[in-house]
């Protein structure tokens, strides 16, 4: 019996949620697995009905959970970065989901604004440590509101959380088993200290990996090979800043926001899984939002509980639905419903050989 927390968030969220819990809901019954789900309205709503974010009585009781579920979180009347900060980066520091974990890849029949690139050459994991570097928020201001204003964020990176993440992607790229080949993604040249430390661990650390091959990419280079190159690339292992940036370029090459997914992992705590595409508060409502990528981290969600025939029968059913001819486009001129959509998946999952 998994137990499983559920946070629908603001906008689109719950719409799409909805119809990833659908989806779970078929694959558990074709597998026989059970699970108890267990809401929380968290999100702008309640922030601006009772001023309350996230409790820490809350944080803890999550701890207590094999996953979460996440939909989307930003409300267009709450300040940019108060739901943020309050949710999503008080989730993930706090139960220590050290990693973020973005599969790349572009399914057959998708567009790519890349020319002459298909599936073959789009399939990469970006592994991005997702609790130090800039994100820690320390700094602050002096002389706010002047023409002499300093402001200050500092970006921090220690031993533990840089070692902790590149054996993680190692480890990953072994599992795979794809071109055994993991490419570190710094600035060392530049962010002379912090990322020196990076390229430094991953060599270290790679000492134990003989049958990997060590690769390093500055990011902007990096972000031009990943639109002239993308098969150059198997797993990818870079800092919290960097992650952030090119795994939104990942999204684009592998056919837009629609389909990306995410994973929050602790490997020895509860992780959490969402989609990439963000609230969309105009589309709220209007049951025109494609919940593919609300449907792809519920099948992340199940292969990092171990439901591994569960998972990639829904990312099949995915493949499916792309391919039937239904589904027009990625965004919300797909031609159908979000709940038809869902419906859609559900129906190829429930399907023999989906």
């Amino acid at each position: 019996m998994y137990k499983i927390a559920v946070i629908p968030g603001d906008g689109i969220g719950p719409e799409v949620t909805s119809e990833a819990l659908k989806v779970l809901k078929a694959a558990a019954e074709i597998y026989g697995f059970n699970y108890e789900l267990k809401h929380y309205d968290f999100g702008g709503d309640r922030y601006l009905a009772t001023g309350e974010i996230l409790p820490d009585s809350v944080l803890t009781e999550l701890a207590q959970f094999d996953a979460i579920y996440l939909g989307a979180i930003g409300h267009d009347k709450v300040p940019q970065g108060v739901l943020e900060r309050g949710i999503l980066l008080k989730v993930r520091f706090g139960l220590d989901q050290y990693i973020n974990l973005r599969p790349i890849k572009l399914y057959p029949g998708v567009w790519t604004p890349l020319k002459d690139k298909g599936p073959e050459h789009i399939d990469f994991i970006v592994v991005r440590e997702n609790t130090e570097g800039l994100y820690i928020g320390i700094g602050g201001n002096m002389k706010k509101g002047t023409p002499d204003e300093v402001a200050i964020q500092e970006m921090i990176c220690t031993r533990k959380g840089v070692e902790r993440c590149v054996r993680y992607a190692y480890d990953l790229t072994g599992k795979r088993n794809k071109n055994n080949k993991l490419t570190l993604v710094s600035k060392a040249n530049v962010l002379t200290y912090g990322h020196e430390l990076w390229y430094r661990t991953f060599n270290e650390v790679g000492e134990e990996y003989k049958n990997i091959t060590k690769d390093y990419a500055y990011v902007d280079a990096c972000c031009m090979w990943m639109v002239k190159n993308p098969e150059w690339f198997d797993v990818i292992v870079t800092d919290n800043m960097f992650g952030d940036i090119i795994t939104d370029l990942g999204a684009m090459i592998q056919g837009g926001m629609g389909i990306a997914a995410s994973g929050n992992i602790n490997p020895n705590g509860v992780s959490m899984f969402e989609p990439i595409h963000g609230s969309a508060p105009k589309y709220k409502g209007l049951n025109v939002i494609n919940p593919l990528a609300a449907i792809g981290a519920a099948q992340m969600m199940l292969n990092h509980l171990g439901e591994t025939k569960a998972s990639g029968r829904i990312e099949q059913a995915i493949i499916c639905a792309l391919n039937c001819g239904k589904i027009k486009d990625l965004s919300a001129r797909s031609g159908m419903g979000t709940d038809e959509i869902g419906d859609l998946v559900a129906g190829f999952v429930k399907k023999p050989q989906a």
